[in-house]
């Protein structure tokens, strides 16, 4: 990596920046849980090779403007993993780290204690970095925007902002859907795209308190569409673009069919 951002080396390496290699970064993480959801490890050596060489492209950049180096990423993570494991590194070593949690459970924990005594010790860790305005500034506003709805909510809820239950969220689900209904109806564009802004929002929550993942929830159901899209086509005499709605419908019901849609 230094040789390809040295003078001489690569001219397109070169001219990068840390603004302009975000996008990269992102594909290729994606790109990572697409080999794991298709079980393709010999995909998913290449895939982490390629995420692994985001991390020394910043780190490299970040040397060039006497930042930080690639050393001072590895011991930072090698000094927070001791800190916040002191049920496998002991507590005098996670001390020794930096950990100022205390009377935490270590001996014989499950990973629910594992969780809390995580969680107990980033807290203390943000209260001696620096000061912020809000309780929500530590949530990154680079997450994928339904990652980041749950944390969202997830954080306020730990206030007691939340909505009791299951049944909570899915009543403002609906009162979101007719507010959505109304705008759609009375030909507001902007007000719609924000009601459904706010749909979203709730469908995220609604997934944090069943307990699942928003954002691989949602892309297990787009494979699912492209599984059953496919079949369509497969099933199709003719292309799709020459049938008519109706066909069109029942074409999707033999795509649904367990025998198509596996």
């Amino acid at each position: 990596m230094a040789r390809l951002r040295a003078p001489g080396g690569c001219p397109w390496d070169r001219e990068q920046t840390f603004a302009s290699i975000r996008k990269y970064t992102l594909e290729e993480t994606y790109e990572v849980l697409d080999a794991i959801e298709r079980e393709h490890w010999h995909d998913l050596a290449d895939e982490l090779g390629d995420l692994l060489l985001q991390v020394l492209f910043y780190a490299e950049m970040a040397e060039e403007a006497g930042h930080f180096t690639i050393s001072d990423v590895l011991t930072g993570l090698t000094t927070k993993l001791i800190r916040r494991h002191p049920h496998v590194f002991g507590e005098e070593a996670s001390s020794a780290a930096g950990n100022r949690a205390e009377g935490l459970e270590t001996e014989g924990i499950g990973s629910t204690q594992v969780l809390r005594n995580w969680e107990e010790i980033k807290k203390l860790e943000k209260r001696s970095g620096p000061a912020t305005s809000s309780r929500l500034d530590g949530i990154s506003r680079n997450l994928p925007a339904l990652l980041e709805a749950e944390k969202i909510g997830s954080k306020a809820a730990k206030v007691g902002f939340d909505w009791p239950d299951v049944s909570g969220v899915l009543a403002k689900l609906r009162e979101e859907t007719t507010e959505l209904d109304t705008e759609i109806r009375s030909g507001q564009s902007a007000t719609a795209a924000e009601e459904l802004g706010d749909l979203l929002f709730t469908a995220a929550n609604l997934a944090r308190h069943l307990k699942v993942d928003a954002e691989l929830t949602l892309r297990d159901a787009t494979a699912k569409f492209r599984r059953r899209f496919a079949a369509m086509e497969a099933l199709s005499p003719e292309p799709l673009e020459q049938l008519s709605p109706d066909q069109l419908e029942e074409l999707w019901s033999r795509a649904k069919s367990p025998e198509n849609a596996a």
